[in-house]
């Protein structure tokens, strides 16, 4: 088969993935959920059947303990969030009159009747408390609308279950089914796909859960207020680099010097979290969970991210990271021919060679 027959067949498969991305979105959803809950945990059903365990008590001990975690921060963890969320929303206008107070004590002119800085503090301490509240009900109100409460407690369960349970033989079909002629080239391409994304989804994710525990609990700890929402916040972005550690740790120490303003030493403990926090992702937890380069740059993620959501909506945002390593793995390999073509080091019988 020639080239651009492949590319053919190749680009229809395509086509027809997105139009389905596009046109059955919500009925996909709970669908690709669980199957990226099975993606991720199917190294640890591969290590339990190392340990001795058969591939079915393998996924029933993995089922009943994210059972009890889910149980955990249903009960626990997720309530907290919500009302700290609120109480900062409601926080917001003292903060800022707070926040005006020191600016009018040490920098009285920029207090001036009809000042920028003055009415810009005003409308921004009115706009949020009126708008805050209404925003984090609407995005609440809009993933509840998205992903209804049936999805996450029965159907996404059920089938990140069965697809973990029959994982192996699934990938060993998919394997049968690769065309004979390339079929080392595609396991090769699909090795380097899996590769990024055991690196980032896998290992990105754990990093991000692991400095968000730990920013929630050692700003708990230290006394700050809203801790656990700017711990969560943190460490929901951490996997762009350096961003999540400072939006995180500017909050944090925003609130901090509202708080505990005149205890500097409380003050330094917070920031210190932060410094803790940085030097454990960069010199142990990344390193050990997500290695050396995936090859997925943070703007490329975020390009893909802001391109499948705009497009695809939620779903969309969903499959961006698998795409986007996809792509780039795609990409590389396209380059890595080019480099060996006749296209790039040229015909050594051409005269002009």
């Amino acid at each position: 088969m020639s080239v651009g027959q492949q590319l053919k067949y190749w680009g229809i498969a395509a086509a027809v993935f997105f139009l389905m991305l596009w046109g059955l979105g919500n009925v996909i959803l709970p669908f690709l959920v669980g199957g990226a809950i099975a993606y991720f945990l199917d190294p640890v059903a591969d290590r339990l059947q190392r340990l001795g365990l058969s591939r079915v008590a393998a996924t029933a001990v993995i089922s009943i303990f994210a059972l009890m975690v889910f149980v955990i921060l249903s009960l626990l963890i997720f309530p907290m969030l919500i009302r700290q969320l609120t109480d900062l929303i409601n926080a917001a206008p003292q903060i800022l009159q707070q926040l005006q107070d020191f600016l009018y004590t040490n920098f009285p002119q920029v207090f001036d009747e009809g000042s920028v800085v003055r009415s810009t503090l005003v409308s921004i301490g009115k706009t949020v408390q009126e708008r805050g509240a209404e925003l984090a009900s609407t995005v609440l109100s809009s993933a509840l609308s998205v992903i209804s409460a049936v999805v996450f407690i029965v159907v996404v369960p059920v089938v990140a279950f069965y697809l973990l349970l029959d994982w192996d033989n699934m990938v060993a079909r998919i394997d049968a089914l690769l065309p004979v002629e390339h079929r080392e080239t595609i396991r090769g391409i699909a090795r380097d796909i899996d590769r990024v994304l055991a690196g980032f989804v896998r290992g990105q994710v754990s990093v991000c859960l692991i400095l968000g525990t730990f920013y929630s609990v050692a700003l708990m700890f230290a006394g700050l207020q809203f801790g656990l929402i700017v711990g969560a916040i943190a460490g929901l972005i951490t996997f762009i680099p350096y961003i999540g550690a400072l939006i995180g740790g500017a909050l944090a120490i925003g609130l901090a010097l509202f708080q505990f303003w005149g205890d500097w030493f409380q003050i330094a403990i917070i920031a210190g979290i932060f410094a803790v926090g940085q030097f454990l992702e960069g010199n142990i937890i990344t390193p050990k969970l997500v290695g050396g380069s995936i090859g997925l740059h943070p703007v490329w993620l975020l390009f893909a991210l802001s391109a499948f959501g705009t497009i695809f909506g939620f779903v969309g945002m969903l499959v961006a990271v698998p795409v986007a390593a996809a792509l780039g793995v795609l990409v590389r390999f396209a380059a890595s021919r080019y480099l060996d073509s006749r296209l790039y080091r040229g015909d050594a019988d051409w005269p002009g060679a």
